[in-house]
């Protein structure tokens, strides 16, 4: 039997890493009466199609092991962050107006607006709620870090979404521009990496290093699904009209010529795969790609610094790392 690929592994790591609290967290909405059947089923379908995604609980299970914590300390807290998470991408995906993802209708596609945005409110409320109660048992300085982090986090994503909105349809927009901003959203990445260390009783410099780490994690993986978009024609189309164009399609644009044949094919009808195959070989052939991809093995370079830092568990934070760019670099690296 053929070995998994890093990204294969990575994903089953997480996912068994992150069962219980997915499982506490789809109990809680299964179990919730809520009289109005039209948004009773949005939360759950969004339950049913999305949670198995969200690696936030599996996250924190890594990064609380690599400081010689337990990592089932975090399945309450994980849980907690799986609705708060689902909200803001139920949300997000409103702003955006993204009607599929993943190749499935989002909530927002499935059930209109108004059922979306209450669908966003309901896994706040009961995000809030749950973390209160994973919080409760806590000694009282690390409860006050974890609510603390996990406030100002995404506070933070509310901050960048409102600039990111701001710049919807800017074609001009440099690339560097806008790298800035995707650091900017590393925000609950590097949030969940701290968490994890507080709930493994880091010490405050083992809560830094992680809290890097996570910021490295978190922007290797932007990057990685700003590549995968290129190669999506719905997604690429949806981006163009809704969003900001993906990183390394504004890379492109830093050369006339090739913006003003990639806007044409962006402009003219619908974005056929074709179409989406000319932008893609003009993504990979240009040398603001292989630039990019420099810079990304330089983070997980980075990340594998900090990480041998570390007191606990290396492996699994080493999987992530690497797996974050395994086929992207193959191309030419």
């Amino acid at each position: 039997m053929p070995k998994k690929s890093l990204v294969l592994q990575t994903i089953a790591l997480l996912q068994e890493r992150g069962a219980k609290s997915l499982e506490i967290a789809h109990k809680n909405i299964h179990e919730e009466q809520i009289q109005h059947k039209p948004l009773a089923d949005a939360l759950q379908y969004f339950a049913d199609e999305t949670f198995r995604y969200v690696m936030h609980p599996g996250l924190l299970s890594v990064y609380c092991e690599a400081v010689g914590g337990n990592p089932d300390d975090t399945t309450e807290v994980g849980a907690a962050m799986t609705l708060l998470v689902s909200a803001a991408d139920i949300h997000d995906d409103i702003v955006d107006e993204s009607t599929v993802k993943n190749g499935k209708p989002t909530v927002l596609g499935k059930f209109g607006r108004d059922i979306a945005v209450l669908a966003g409110d309901a896994f706040l409320i009961k995000g809030v709620y749950l973390l209160h109660e994973a919080t409760a048992s806590l000694q009282k300085t690390r409860r006050d870090e974890v609510l603390r982090l996990i406030k100002q986090a995404f506070f933070d994503l509310s901050s960048v979404e409102v600039d990111e909105a701001k710049l919807r349809g800017n074609i001009d927009l440099s690339g560097q521009e806008y790298l800035a901003l995707l650091k900017r959203k590393t925000a609950v990445s590097q949030a969940t990496a701290k968490i994890g260390a507080v709930l493994g009783n880091a010490t405050l410099d083992e809560v830094q290093i992680l809290g890097e780490i996570g910021v490295t994690v978190g922007l290797l993986s932007t990057l990685r699904d700003e590549f995968i978009d290129v190669y999506e024609p719905d997604e690429l189309a949806n981006r163009f009209k809704n969003e900001i164009l993906p990183l390394p399609v504004l890379n492109v644009f830093q050369d006339p010529e090739k913006k003003k044949r990639l806007v044409q094919l962006f402009k003219e009808g619908r974005m056929t795969k074709k179409k989406a195959e000319e932008i893609a070989k003009a993504v990979l052939e240009a040398r603001e790609t292989e630039e990019l991809k420099k810079e990304m093995q330089s983070l997980i370079e980075k990340g594998l610094r900090l990480t041998s830092q570390l007191r606990g568990a290396e492996k699994p934070l080493m999987l992530l790392l690497n797996s974050a760019v395994e086929d992207l670099l193959q191309e030419s690296m």
